[in-house]
């Protein structure tokens, strides 16, 4: 199902400090059928700068998904987890771990912080590419999402 080019762009942040699975990922969304403007910040502190639009991101756009690395450099995935979650004007945003570890401790850790879901990252770049257009098209086409222009997903 193709998104209408005359709507606005789907917004994802996606929160990834490995240059490589970056361009994996820009590769893979460009691949699909959906408009989608990616932004992307290479630590946990930027990530939250740019969600409450401090400093550079004032104009920043309000994700409708956000693609989380639980290993990240200033502030770690699961500290921005942990906000974005305790936060009424974020918690509605889907927060999507994308990470590397295949612990169970970081998998119970990041759905007790309420991630709306867990993925291990595929070593193989073809299942790479293939993971996140079907997130894509899950997210996107297929889930009912709350409409966040306001910036507010409600107490």
């Amino acid at each position: 199902m193709a998104q209408d080019q005359t709507l606005k762009p789907i917004e994802i942040l996606l929160v990834e400090d490995n240059p490589g699975d970056v361009q994996l990922t820009r590769e893979a969304l460009e691949e699909g059928n959906l408009l989608v403007n990616l932004s992307v910040m290479n630590d946990g502190a930027e990530a939250m700068a740019f969600l409450h639009r401090r400093g550079e991101h004032a104009d920043a756009p309000a994700p409708d998904l956000i693609l989380l690395d639980l290993n990240l450099p200033k502030k770690s995935g699961r500290e921005v987890l942990q906000e974005i979650k305790a936060d009424a004007d974020l918690k509605c945003i889907p927060v999507v771990v994308l990470t590397t570890s295949e612990a169970e401790a970081d998998i119970v850790s990041t759905y007790g912080l309420h991630a709306n879901c867990y993925i291990t990252k595929p070593v193989d770049i073809d299942q790479f590419i293939k993971i996140v257009q079907l997130l894509e098209q899950f997210w996107f086409t297929i889930v009912k999402l709350p409409s966040l222009g306001n910036g507010v997903c409600g107490a």
